[in-house]
């Protein structure tokens, strides 16, 4: 499975969501920019997309309401050690209540691999940082295990979040 993301401004990407009603699209901004994400097996409907694949995902990301996207860099060396950290991921996230999905991305023309879960509202997000699934998930973070302390990543990794857009 493929997944696209490409930026421009709200009425835009809404006007090629509204083209491309048929396909799986959800229209997010903030207070820099919008975002258009798109999951397919075809080519993508962009004209300059960031293009993934998806190794894990878990859930309808088009029923998103907050985005949270982790960015984080990873080198050539680093990537299978850090592929195989997500395969081994303890799944307790998708029983947290406000839920509503996963995106595992790997990245296709760049290092940047993508975290992309889905909330209903940022609060159910940020009781999920509060929790003990949370904690588990992350418990070996700073520790020797951790992929955290391994000479894998280039530059540091990065946030971004975005709200779904209503019409």
């Amino acid at each position: 499975m493929n997944f696209y993301v490409t930026f421009g401004t709200a009425d835009y990407l809404a006007k090629t969501a509204s083209e491309n009603q048929n396909e799986k699209m959800l229209l997010m901004q903030n207070e820099d920019k919008a975002i258009l994400l798109h999951e397919s097996d075809a080519p993508s409907l962009f004209k300059e997309p960031k293009k993934y694949e998806v190794l894990d995902g878990v859930g309808d990301f088009q029923n998103g309401s907050y985005a949270v996207l982790n960015n984080i860099p990873v080198s050539d060396e680093g990537k299978p050690l850090f592929e195989q950290r997500f395969k081994e991921r303890a799944r307790m996230i998708e029983g947290e209540p406000g839920f509503v999905a996963i995106r595992v991305l790997r990245p296709v023309n760049d290092d940047t691999y993508v975290i992309l879960t889905l909330w209903k509202d940022e609060s159910s997000f940020k009781n999920w940082q509060q929790s003990k699934s949370y904690e588990q998930a992350h418990k070996k973070r700073g520790t020797s295990e951790g992929v955290d302390q391994k000479p894998i990543f280039p530059r540091p990794s990065y946030v971004t979040t975005y709200y779904a857009v209503t019409e």
